[in-house]
Formats: C-alpha cells, structure tokens, sequence
C-alpha cells in the first residue's frame, strides 16, 4: 500500500489543486458587489460625442492604457499600438478628415439616413483633449503567430478587445471615449505616420465628456434599437429566420439629380434619347456626378475551380495563373485593352492554384474548396472574408468606374450552377459553351451543374446569394459582389463584363438592392444564359460583339464608350427654350 503524502506547493502560478477545483467550481467568482459593478460599466458604456476641454491626468490615462494593453490576444502577440494625439493642430486635421468622408457617406445612404447620419456629431476630435490612434502591427506573417494561420484576422479581433478593454476603464474612470472610424485608412495611417504594415483601426476620442446618455446616441437619435437577446443568440445551428442581415442603408441616386440629368439632355442639339442604350447610362452617370474626365480601373480577379477537373472545360488550370501573370507584365488581352483605353488595373489572384501570382493581390480561401457536385465549393467562412475584401477593393478605388472581368478556367460552370440557383432556371438554360467547348463538354457541364443544383438544394437551409456562393459558387464571384457593393457604397459606376461578371452582380443586388443603380452592362456574351441574367438585373447591354474573352475587355471597351459619349454630351451645342 502506497503512502498518502502532502501536495507541493507551487511558489508561482496556480495554487489550486483538482480537489479544491472541484469542491468548489465557482470560487473563482468576484464577491457580488465587484460582479455588479462589472455589469454596471458595461451597461453604461456609451459612444460619447460632446467633450469638455479639461485635461485628463497622465495617472488615469496611464491606468486606462494599461486595462487595453492588458486585453486578450491571439497567440499572445499583442498586436496594438497607441499613438496618443494631443497636439490641436493634428486633431484638427483629422477632423476635417472625417468630416468630408462624413459628408460623402451621408450622400450615399437612403434620404432619411443621410439627414440623420449629418446630425451625428464628430466635434469629439476636436474638442476632447486627447484623442488615440489604435493600430494593429501586421508585420509578422500569419503563420508566424499561434492562431493566426488559421484566423488571419484574429490580430485585428485582438486590437478590438483591447479598445473595448480601454473603453470600459475610461467608463470607470468617469471618461467618455467616442470611436471615429469615418476615415480613409490610408489618411489616418499618414496622419499619425504608420510605416507599411502598421493598420489604423479608427480615432478614440477620449476626455471628460460634456453629455451622460442613458442610452446608446444611436437609440435615442432614432438611427437604430438594440435587438433583442433572443434575436441574437441560436442553439446549435445558425437559425436565419431570428435576425437576418444588418440593415443596408446603400441608396440609389436622388430622383432630383436623375431628373437634372434628364432635363441637361433635353437641352442638347439632338433628339431626346437619338443615343438609345448610351443616353440612358450616360444619364445615370451625370446623376452620379460624373464627367468625361473620368478615370476607369479594372478588377481582375483570377481562381482556379476543383470543378476544372471533372471535364467541364477544354483548357487546364495553368491558363489562369499564365494569363493573371500576363495581365501584371501588361501583356495579356484584358491588360492591353486596359492601356488602349488609360484605364488603370487591379489584378487580384482568388484562389489561383500553386504559388501566388507575384504582384497580386492575395485574397485566397483559407479552407478546403469542393468541385460542386460532391462538396461545397466554399466554407461560408472564405465566401464572408472574401466579401469583405472585395468591398474594400471596391471602397478604396478612386476611379468613379469601376470595370469588372475574371479569369479562371471552368467558371462559366460555376456561373452557371450560380444561375440557376439564384434565378431558378432549368440547367439547360444556364449552361453554355465556354471557351472553346464542344458538344460533350456541354453535355459534361450540363450533368455537373445539375449535380451541383441538386446536392445543393437537398441540403436546404436558406435560398441566399451567401449560402449559394458556399454552395456552388467561386471565389472570384465571392470577391466581385464585394466589388460591386463597396464601389456602390462611394457612388462608383460599375460596368460588368460577362456572365461570371453579371452572376456576381445579382449576388451584389440581391444583398443591397440599392447596387443595382450603380451597375452598367457593357456587354452581352455568347453565353445564352446571359441574356436571362442581365435582364433580372433590368440592364440592357451597351455591346453585343458575340465576346468570349473574359479578363474585363468588354468592361473596358464600354467603359470607353461611357466616357466617349459624355465627351460628346459636353461638347454638344444646346437649344434654347422658346
């Protein structure tokens, strides 16, 4: 019989042991008044905007420092960086910042929303004494910190917890701290200096604050309610039916600038509409406030598809990385077209097999991708990051067109599973030749899609572009919606290419239909079922040359034609009223 001897003590770390653990599994709870409190800060953390000019102590900002730096972080690499602003001069530059991006978001949003959204105050920059720049230092490669490989943006997530961290002991203190994200990041980052690398994640205004809201200002400016618990919280399974998406506010042109633009086209010297097609969407561009002078830039986005290799295709995956490579040298057909027409290009490799393309872009899916008729094509975790850094793309363009084209061999399949899941055709509809296709590669493309439609539709859940992107869809048609809907958020014009182009449309459409007004058609392809997809959009094509290119060459073509016709529109002698 073995003896029974005393646990060591350990000198550092936990003390506890396995029996005290479990004798008592809640000892580790805060005495009832510190849980209070706790609950208190957080229920009465508010966004402050109005600021009184006394200063803060260096000792409570020091201590509100501290309680941020002390947040959580992925792998314990402690991504956040505080650049404390205190300077008037600097805080007044980045109010003026923030104030013509406030201006330019009002403009973009429903009426409604835009007189309220220019109601909200931002003279929290200027007027609390100190404001504070949190970054997130990105240098170290995702692989290189425990966590980030598989969750890339977990540093950011850190940088998050750690404003929340500041925010609840400015609270304490009896702070106020307002969060300013009305900025180009590229502005803020020049702003306060950061090297390459080194991402602003908004302005923290922080003083003494001038106002004590009850509730959030959002609330009681009658912007939005908090949801309820319920709303938010699912067992098991995401449960679409309790909350669904945020609200888009994303609005189309105000009808008095449509009605302007109308009205300056009557007064030209030709018959009202003698330009058909054209003088439709050259009046869409006038509303947007656009003129001739306009500068074009093409988003090409390259991916290979696991679909390619059961047969839908007669070319083989290595023209996608060969033609995306060629478009950065200036050498392949989309590149071409886009010097012959002074458009600018932003080539972006999706999903492209083998190394990443050198001077791409790289927003590649992170999980294993399916060939459609036997899995999913994409993990709803890839098709949302690649949403989202598809509407950044299109947010930070400055071009006010935007001309979208793809390259990835086997997509007019993908293309069409999309289709006929969105628009509910019948897989004859939706399928076409390709490039270059015979007679069995359709019949292959046919049974592929129709697979692909079926598997997809047996495992129910709801009808919804994101859903169906995870289920059939691609990750250039992922990264174009987000294209689309960030280029519509700054009051872009977006002129799609072909069928891939047009299916990523309809899932931009289909999350805010407000995009729809910033979309053109530059083209209709030979893919018959893109006549079906451009006429659920309302658009009728600007040319019909029977293309096959891809790679954004009718995007461009048309784009020139836009700006060729505004040209004209300018130039044009004008009529008087009798």
């Amino acid at each position: 019989m073995t003896g029974r001897w005393a646990r060591p003590e350990p000198l550092v770390g936990d003390t506890t042991s396995a029996a005290d653990r479990a004798a008592a599994p809640a000892a580790w709870r805060l005495d009832e008044g510190a849980r209070a409190a706790l609950y208190e800060v957080i229920g009465s953390r508010r966004d402050v905007r109005r600021f009184r000019s006394d200063p803060v102590e260096a000792g409570i900002l020091r201590r509100v420092l501290e309680a941020a730096h002390q947040g959580p972080s992925v792998g314990h690499s402690q991504p956040w960086r505080f650049v404390v602003v205190r300077a008037a001069e600097t805080r007044e530059r980045a109010a003026l910042l923030a104030d013509r991006q406030r201006l330019g978001q009002a403009s973009r949003l429903e009426e409604e929303a835009g007189r309220q959204m220019l109601d909200l105050t931002l003279e929290g920059i200027r007027e609390a004494p100190v404001g504070i720049v949190v970054c997130c230092d990105r240098r170290t490669p995702p692989a290189g910190v425990l966590g980030r490989a598989t969750f890339v943006d977990a540093d950011l997530w850190s940088c998050a917890c750690a404003i929340e961290n500041l925010w609840l002991a400015a609270r304490a203190e009896g702070l106020g701290v307002g969060w300013v994200t009305l900025f180009e990041p590229a502005e803020l980052a020049g702003l306060v200096g950061l090297p390459p690398g080194v991402e602003p994640l908004g302005w923290l205004c922080v003083g003494w604050p001038d106002e004590r809201p009850p509730v959030p200002g959002l609330e009681t400016r009658g912007w939005s309610k908090r949801m309820a618990l319920e709303e938010v919280v699912m067992a098991e399974r995401f449960d679409e039916k309790l909350a669904g998406p945020p609200r888009s506010r994303l609005r189309s042109p105000a009808p008095e600038a449509v009605v302007a633009a109308h009205d300056d086209a009557d007064e030209l010297l030709s018959a009202p509409g003698s330009l058909g097609v054209l003088d439709r969407y050259l009046d869409r561009l006038t509303a947007a406030g656009i003129d001739d002078q306009l500068g074009a830039t093409l988003v090409l986005a390259g991916a290979d598809h696991p679909v390619a290799r059961l047969g839908v295709s007669t070319f083989s995956t290595e023209v996608t990385a060969m033609v995306l490579a060629a478009t950065l040298c200036g050498e392949s057909l989309g590149a071409a077209f886009a010097v012959a027409t002074g458009a600018e290009i932003v080539a972006v490799d999706a999903g492209v097999d083998g190394e990443p393309i050198a001077g791409a872009r790289l927003h590649r899916p992170r999980r294993r991708r399916g060939d459609l008729a036997h899995g999913d094509a994409l993990d709803p975790s890839d098709v949302e990051s690649l949403l989202e850094a598809g509407r950044a793309i299109g947010a930070e363009i400055r071009s006010p067109v935007v001309a979208l084209g793809e390259v990835g061999i086997g997509n007019t399949t993908v293309a069409a599973a999309l289709a006929t899941i969105l628009l509910d055709l019948e897989v004859p509809e939706a399928v076409g030749l390709g490039v270059g296709g015979d007679s069995d590669t359709i019949a292959r493309k046919a049974g592929v899609v129709a697979a692909a439609v079926a598997r997809a539709r047996a495992a129910g859940g709801p009808s919804n572009p994101l859903t169906a992107l995870s289920r059939v869809g691609g990750p250039e048609f992922a990264l174009l919606c987000g294209v689309v809907l960030g280029a519509a958020a700054r009051n872009a014009i977006v002129v799609l290419d072909g069928y891939a182009t047009s299916v990523a449309a309809i899932c931009a459409v289909q999350l805010e239909p407000g995009a729809a007004s910033a979309l053109v058609a530059g083209q209709r392809s030979r893919e018959q079922a893109h006549r079906a997809v451009l006429s659920w959009l309302g658009l009728e094509p600007l040319l019909d040359l029977r293309l096959r290119a891809g790679e954004g060459v009718g995007a461009l073509l048309a784009a020139q034609m836009l700006r060729a016709g505004l040209a004209a529109r300018r130039r044009s002698g004008r009529t008087r009223a009798r």
